[in-house]
């Protein structure tokens, strides 16, 4: 799958959004990919994981970890892909945290999962929760990387498309300083 049919489906399902938009990272954009209207037709999301699946699989991974809630779907569909569990991992008190009897062991090797990454600190966290329970990250990937250079992450990364489009700080913003209503559309609060 080619990053081109990747932006097409984002655009054929409505999730690509223009205006003004501040993101779970608190940045401000332009642009927003809304994965959830894409990952709502259960073809789309199995192909997704399936062509995710095939950037790791040779990362030998042993179980997928995504961030709740993003990541949730398609992390889902790449473990599926793989053959391996999927897991999640849900914020308590502003970090990211195993719950609902999920659990990683020195053994596993895991590959965090992602919708789409724009500075990479979902993806940071959920490699950082991993390394708390003793496992071992062996690669992360997403859909769409917005950061354009894999966020800076320590891990090999790999995404099906790059999509960027310029952030902002907010006290930086030419959206806000033109006086454009801003929207909130993320998960993280």
């Amino acid at each position: 799958m080619d990053a081109a049919s990747v932006l097409d489906l984002f655009r054929s399902s409505g999730a690509l959004h223009e205006g003004h938009f501040r993101l779970s990272s608190g940045l401000h954009s332009g642009a927003y990919l809304q994965s959830a209207l894409v990952l709502q037709h259960p073809a789309h999301a199995e192909r997704l994981g399936r062509a995710l699946a095939d950037l790791v699989r040779d990362a030998r991974p042993t179980v997928v970890l995504s961030p709740a809630l993003g990541g949730l779907i398609i992390g889902h569909e790449v473990g599926r892909a793989l053959g391996v569990r999927a897991i999640f991992a849900e914020r308590v008190d502003g970090i990211l945290t195993l719950r609902r009897g999920f659990s990683l062991s020195a053994g596993d090797r895991v590959v965090v999962v992602e919708d789409v990454v724009t500075t990479g600190l979902s993806t940071r966290e959920t490699i950082a929760c991993a390394a708390a329970a003793g496992a071992t990250v062996v690669a992360a990937c997403a859909i769409v990387d917005r950061s354009g250079n894999g966020a800076g992450l320590t891990v090999p990364f790999h995404s099906l498309a790059q999509y960027v489009v310029e952030s902002y700080q907010p006290d930086a913003c030419p959206l806000c300083a033109a006086g454009e209503p801003i929207v909130k559309p993320g998960s993280r609060k």
